[in-house]
């Protein structure tokens, strides 16, 4: 694949650079490498600047929010940012196989967990739809095995531009599409395959029934909080307009404690930290409803367990690109912390994880679908771009490594929360989740 995938960019130095003397310290961190043309003046800039003139320096988190999903001018809100024409491209992009193989992982931990006679497939931050396609043609594949239980699907999606295309990809275009701007489910139709989708912006507006939850590349994009570790304690890192350079920003250190260190452990070693508050939001809806009605999620994402710093970066045209420069015309994204996610769960529901991408698909069989796939295909360019796939997929200095795997799952499902029973014990005897291999309980 010649596209460079957002994962596959190499780590980035955290060093510091001069210190300008102020009462906000001006402090550099990675942002990505500049463009070469580095005085674009966008609207969301000019908008970025009139507020820090109106309120003074903004956080990190405050920052992403208005570049990636300001209701006029956010990157995410009217743009179609992903694919070769895009500024980043994703692995159901990359691999057909992807797909499939978490349409496998759903479907085993249905079968696991006793065959409900329905559920709610939920994926937030759905892209194009190329992975809930993936999913379902699997889905229709295994139709015997699935021909009792009710399926729907909902979305959680806030760009109305991404919505249209994913209804595109997903919907039946003889069957119209239903909107409905005061309702939960702004929009409603159906598959081509006949089940029932629904769009939300808001994951508290999907019906709390029993669900699997997928979030693919979908944590990363929320807003962060960052702290650097200074003699006089931690300092929040804000965002400020260049005192030298009229319409150029800055990363600046408050002068004083800040209410979101709050968000920091007592027992933290490292001397520069991500924080993402609305990740453990999520976490904890998600944790709470699968403690009350059943199902597992899923979230693939590129990102560490507690151990990596600074992070933050943009990306555009399939290059890193300053987060500084030119907002709303680049993706910003920061590594998730699976450290603070499982911390976030507070206990309602088990973790397994993070694996890495590599190790999880591995186990999922990538193997064997891989082979059939090439059996089939007599197609040269096909088998190249299958192999391509692959590679960018499972090879340690692309993607293998730098995403990972992590699951949500009742507390039941890993001590004995089977139907089936084992005949030499006198409780069930819980079968393994998929792709995780050895269980790890947390």
């Amino acid at each position: 694949m010649s596209v460079l995938a957002r994962a596959g960019a190499g780590p980035l130095s955290a060093a510091a650079r001069a210190v300008v003397p102020w009462l906000w310290r001006g402090k550099y961190f990675s942002s990505g490498k500049e463009p070469a043309e580095n005085s674009l003046v966008t609207p969301m800039l000019r908008h970025l600047m009139y507020k820090i003139k109106s309120t003074g320096p903004i956080t990190v988190a405050e920052y992403m929010r208005e570049v990636l999903t300001n209701p006029a001018k956010g990157y995410y809100v009217y743009r179609d940012m992903l694919g070769e024409k895009g500024d980043f491209i994703t692995s159901p992009e990359i691999s057909q196989i992807f797909g499939e193989l978490l349409g496998i992982w759903f479907i085993s931990e249905w079968m696991a967990t006793g065959k409900s006679a329905a559920f709610q497939l939920v994926e937030l931050g759905p892209g194009r739809g190329t992975l809930a396609g993936d999913i379902l043609r699997v889905f229709s594949q295994l139709g015997s095995v699935l021909k009792n239980c009710d399926i729907s699907i909902h979305l959680v999606e806030v760009s109305q531009k991404l919505s249209e295309i994913q209804a595109l990809t997903l919907a039946e275009e003889k069957i119209p599409l239903e909107r409905n701007a005061g309702s939960p489910a702004y929009m409603k139709g159906v598959t081509k395959s006949g089940i029932p989708i629904s769009w939300y912006r808001d994951l508290q507006d999907v019906p709390k029934e029993y669900s699997f939850y997928l979030a693919h590349e979908f944590f990363d994009v929320l807003p962060v909080h960052k702290f650097q570790k200074t003699p006089q304690g931690w300092r929040e890192v804000f965002i400020d307009i260049d005192p030298q350079v009229s319409d150029k920003l800055r990363f600046v250190l408050a002068p004083c404690a800040t209410p979101a260190e709050a968000f920091i452990q007592c027992d933290e070693t490292r001397d520069h930290v991500e924080v993402c508050p609305d990740a453990g939001v999520i976490i904890q809806e998600l944790s709470q409803r699968i403690a009350l009605t059943g199902g597992a999620a899923l979230i693939a994402d590129y990102g560490h367990d507690g151990t990596k710093t600074d992070t933050f970066r943009g990306f555009c045209g399939h290059k890193l690109h300053d987060v500084l420069i030119a907002p709303g015309t680049a993706d910003l994204t920061a590594d998730v912390d699976f450290s603070y996610l499982r911390r976030m769960a507070q206990g309602k529901v088990a973790s397994l994880g993070p694996v890495q991408q590599q190790t999880f698909l591995k186990n999922m069989g990538i193997d064997v679908r891989l082979k059939v796939l090439l059996d089939k295909s007599d197609d040269p360019s096909m088998r190249q771009q299958l192999l391509q796939g692959y590679d960018m997929l499972m090879n340690p200095k692309k993607m293998g490594e730098r995403f990972n795997f992590f699951a949500l799952l009742p507390h039941q499902r890993l001590h004995g929360g089977s139907h089936q029973m084992n005949a030499r014990q006198s409780k069930p005897s819980p079968s393994p989740v998929a792709g995780f291999g050895e269980l790890v309980w947390r």
